[in-house]
């Protein structure tokens, strides 16, 4: 097993050679600091599990030490000593996140215990933190993570596809990660050195998205006072990302199709064919068959762009991810601001969960990201969500038809099973438990509803 390090830091430096050769026969290993600044240099250098440092110290104090480890090392834990020792001084220390508080004169057994305490509780810190990242790893791509099977599905399609040249099309709604989605696909091709280009098709007005795309020369339209090179040579070697393809013209859609076809294209107002070697990525929120049908979109372009097609499923049909993606996306916007949260309640999660999340996970991100910065506890609670998100969900009354109770109640039902299955990773024992019915039930209603076959399809039981 690799010996613990630990920093010793005290003014007196008789008081500090004796801490560390105590500590260095208990089998740690040791080094010592005087000043605040030589601590701060130390810690630079080594990665330590435990700092002991006394509360006055010649460049600084030791309390703002602490503030100072806990920001920048939060996986080191910090032990206070001072030969002033107060009730007062002791509670402080611990609000600041002190592992503990020993008075000077130092009493071996003391420090020895209160040593084995604190490697202990940094042991934990560290097991915890590695089983969130090898977790993260597992349910992860690139910056998307889910446990959901219906993204899990995703994730092997796109491991599957990446490395080709084949295009790609990203359909679902707004806020459910189609522009990470892109990334990851390049990420993962041998396209990865070149330039990754996303553009936004309902960004820009249709007069300049053509330009945007293919670029112009000079004198080409009012105010084309030099040449431009488009996306789509800049994205050359690499990937293009259009989003929201939906919102192009007719005629931009027939140069689409060129494009796909044989990479060839004129800048606007030239005749100089371009020819591009780029893989094209599109995404749209609306549902393009239903754009073809109402002749809003090219179907020989849709045809020609539905050869590998994502369907991505909003954050309702996930309610497992919820808690997964709100404690990721807490401990990132605290580490980038530092600021120091232990995790989310029960009842503030309970909100999450039953939330609709109209925005998706864009939409969680930004209520994560506000109740960080905002919330003054160590814990999220229900106080520092947004009121839209703790008013209970009611369902929507509906006008009676001429139904019998056993079939109005029925999709309900349905409904109801899937969300526990998913909630439970499809686990049979866990989702009954959950409803409180045995698993036999819980068979039949799958076998009555689909969801046993469907389950049979996607490879979960």
């Amino acid at each position: 097993m690799n010996k613990k390090n630990i920093l010793v830091i005290d003014d007196d430096n008789i008081i500090t050679d004796s801490l560390c050769e105590f500590l260095s026969l208990e089998g740690f290993n040791t080094d010592g600091a005087e000043t605040v600044k030589d601590a701060l240099a130390k810690l630079q250098e080594k990665r330590y599990n435990l700092v002991i440092t006394d509360v006055n110290l010649p460049d600084g104090d030791g309390l703002e030490l602490l503030e100072t480890i806990k920001s920048r090392y939060p996986q080191t834990v910090v032990i206070i000593i001072t030969g002033y020792g107060t009730i007062d001084s002791a509670v402080k220390s611990i609000k600041q996140g002190a592992y503990d508080y020993l008075t000077k004169p130092i009493i071996d057994d003391e420090l020895r215990l209160a040593v084995e305490r604190a490697i202990h509780q940094q042991s934990l810190m560290s097991e915890n933190e590695r089983l969130k990242l090898q977790l993260e790893r597992k349910y992860s791509l690139e910056n998307i993570i889910s446990q959901d099977y219906k993204m899990a599905k995703i994730f092997d399609l796109i491991e599957a596809i990446a490395d080709t040249r084949a295009t790609v099309l990203m359909a679902g709604p707004s806020g459910t990660g189609k522009s990470l989605l892109a990334k990851a696909i390049h990420n993962r091709s041998s396209r990865r050195n070149m330039p990754f280009v996303e553009v936004s098709c309902g960004a820009l007005p249709e007069t300049l998205l053509e330009s945007e795309l293919f670029g112009h020369v000079k004198g080409a339209f009012t105010g084309a006072v030099n040449n431009k090179e488009g996306k789509f040579l800049a994205a050359n070697g690499g990937t293009i990302f259009l989003d929201e393809i939906s919102n192009s013209s007719a005629a931009l859609q027939a140069k689409f199709l060129r494009v796909l076809e044989n990479q060839q294209f004129e800048p606007v107002g030239s005749n100089k064919t371009e020819v591009v070697n780029t893989r094209i990525i599109l995404a749209s929120n609306r549902d393009l068959e239903q754009e073809v049908k109402h002749g809003k979109f090219r179907e020989d372009l849709y045809y020609r762009i539905n050869v590998i097609k994502i369907e991505l499923p909003p954050l309702c049909e996930r309610v497992s991810d919820i808690r997964l993606l709100a404690e990721h996306f807490l401990r990132m916007y605290c580490s980038q601001n530092n600021r120091q949260k232990f995790g989310i309640t029960d009842e503030a999660m309970q909100h999450l969960e039953r939330y609709s999340w109209p925005g998706n996970v864009r939409e969680l991100e930004k209520v994560i990201e506000r109740a960080a910065l905002l919330g003054k506890s160590r814990f999220i609670g229900p106080e520092d969500l947004p009121d839209i998100i703790k008013q209970l969900q009611h369902q929507k009354q509906t006008t009676y038809k001429s139904i019998s109770l056993k079939k109005a109640l029925a999709e309900p039902e349905k409904n109801i099973i899937r969300q526990a299955l998913e909630a439970n990773n499809w686990n049979r024992q866990a989702t009954a438990k959950a409803l409180q019915i045995n698993r036999t039930t819980l068979f039949k209603k799958m076998k009555h509803y689909g969801l046993y076959s469907e389950a049979e399809e996607l490879g979960l039981v």
